[in-house]
Order: structure tokens, then sequence, then C-alpha cells
């Protein structure tokens, strides 16, 4: 006789809320930035709304101001343990996810947040872009094709200065990228004074990669307390990277000073035609080889729709 065996249920390191039920854990109806905020925020063709803000990025500032405050009460527990006074050292939060999904974006409204609460209100956001190898090293490399592909970054200069970040260093620097010239600043730093949290943001900050060691020792995201990864379909961040780069052409692109001034001239036809090879022959191999492959490795996993608003939010359980 054949038994009837009940559904085996679907589990998931992941608790899944949709947008209407997270908006429902924000900490009050108090709107913290205002219109002309978010507009100076948000980047290229996306369109941040009020509703958006206090219905997605507010709850997440608060969840993150709650882990900071746990994390900040360890610290005091351990010292009270040790007898001693110790160096508070920041809580270092990693943003992952393709490129034109909107994680610079993301990065930083949940800046722009953090600062409001009052145990935490010194909050830094530094970007990989600053530790890419610069253009002459890429060239000499035979990679400048790649760049944005792990090996295209020097990833033992990052874990330094995260490695310092959790030493408690009291200021640390990082190199300066210009998006308009494609390349390193020569002679520019950012300088990172004692901040309460760190925002590390970039398409990198989850891969795991040994550079080519045999025994791998560390990894980026072996500094992280928290990480984010902005997620949505690829088609969607395909239509995205077309029309931010359309926009580009009629702006940045026409800079005399601009990497990309050779594209300023080209007509619809041909920047569709230009921007999709570029997606099709480096960020799509990039992203299903490199960045969609790290996503589960997330703390937490922002989904967003066709209209660049998130859907749903995925918080693993702990």
């Amino acid at each position: 006789m054949i038994q009837n065996h009940p559904v085996q249920k679907q589990y998931s390191p992941y608790i899944t809320l949709k947008k209407d039920e997270w908006a429902t854990l924000s900490p009050g109806s108090v709107q913290p930035l205002s219109e002309a905020e978010i507009e100076k925020l948000q980047g290229i063709n996306e369109n941040i709304s009020m509703e958006e803000v206090s219905s997605v990025y507010l709850p997440l500032s608060r969840l993150i101001n709650l882990y900071t405050t746990a994390s900040q009460d360890l610290h005091s527990v351990t010292n009270l343990f040790l007898h001693k006074k110790t160096r508070k050292v920041p809580y270092v939060i990693g943003m992952a996810g393709s490129v034109a999904v909107g994680k610079s974006t993301t990065a930083r409204l949940i800046q722009a947040l953090l600062k409001r609460w009052p145990n935490h209100p010194k909050v830094e956001l530094v970007t990989t872009d600053g530790f890419l190898y610069p253009n002459r090293v890429l060239e000499e490399k035979g990679i400048m094709n790649r760049k944005g592909f792990p090996e295209s970054y020097d990833t033992s200069k990052l874990i330094r200065f995260l490695a310092d970040l959790k030493s408690g260093v009291e200021k640390v620097t990082a190199p300066v990228y210009s998006h308009l010239v494609y390349d390193i600043v020569d002679g520019e730093e950012q300088t990172v004074y004692q901040p309460d949290i760190v925002i590390v943001e970039g398409i990198n900050v989850l891969q795991v990669t040994n550079d080519g060691r045999d025994i791998p020792e560390v990894f980026v995201s072996d500094f992280f307390d928290f990480s984010i990864y902005v997620d949505a379909k690829e088609e969607d961040i395909f239509h995205w990277y077309i029309d931010r780069f359309k926009t580009l052409r009629n702006t940045a692109f026409k800079n005399p000073a601009s990497y990309f001034k050779r594209y300023a001239d080209l007509t619809d036809d041909e920047a569709n035609k230009v921007a999709t090879k570029i997606w099709k022959d480096i960020n799509e191999v990039n992203l299903y080889n490199n960045i969609l492959p790290t996503k589960h490795r997330a703390d937490l996993i922002l989904r967003k729709g066709n209209d660049h608003s998130v859907e749903k939010v995925q918080l693993r359980k702990v």
C-alpha cells in the first residue's frame, strides 16, 4: 500500500518580506530626508521617491542601527571583561551588486539615513573603484578590457585598508577614482578618521578569490559585520545600463576631459549598439561569472523591479 507523505517544507536561510510587509517595520512616520536631499543622492535615470525611502531604506537603516548598537554593546562588555579600555572599531557594511543596478544610490541613501541616528553619526562611504589598478598597470597586464573583474583590483591594498580599519588605526586612507577620466587620481586620497560605520561599496566586495595564492588566507568580506546585495533581473539591469550610457552620452561624455568623449556624438542607434557590445562582452560576463554567484553570501538582499523600486527584501536568519 502506497502511503501519502506530506509535502516537504521548503527551507531557506532567509526571511523574505514583500515591500509592504517590510514597510511596516519603519521606525516612524517622520521622513528624515527631504525631496531635495533624495534628488542629490540618486543616480542617473533613477527616480527614488520619498515613499520608497520611507518604506524601504528607513526600515533598513533602523535594522543596521540595531545591529550597530548591539556591536557597540558587545565592545563595552569585552572591555568590562578585560578590565581595560580598548579603541572601538567601526561597524563595516559591504554593498555588492551588478554595474547599473543602483547600488551606489543605495549606499548613499543608507549613509545619509544612518547619520541621523544619534549613536553613530559618523558614517563613511568608500567605493572599491579606488582600489582598481591604475590604467597603466591594467595595460601592462593586458587586462584593460577586464576592468571590474576580480583580477583588475589591488585586492591586497583593499584588505590592508580594511584590516587597518578593524584594527582601530586612528586614520586610514583610500585611493580616489574618477569616473570622468576613468582612472585613479594621482596624489588624491580619501581620509577615514575614526568613523562609527563604514560602507564599502563595489561589485567585487563579496567575491572570493585567492589572487593566485595556493591557499586563500583572507577575503574582503571577512571584515564585514553586515553585507547587502542589490539584485534585479538581468534584462532589467541591461536596459538600465543602456539608458545610463545614452544619458552619459548627452552629459558627461561631452566633457573634453572625459575618457569616453569619443562616444559623445553617437546616434541613438549607434549608442545602443556600442553599449550592448560593452554589456555583452564585459559586464554580462562579469555578472554571471563573478558577481551573481556571490548573492547568497549577503546578509540582506534587496530585490528590485523593472522600475528600479524594491519589491522584496530577504534577510538572513540569525
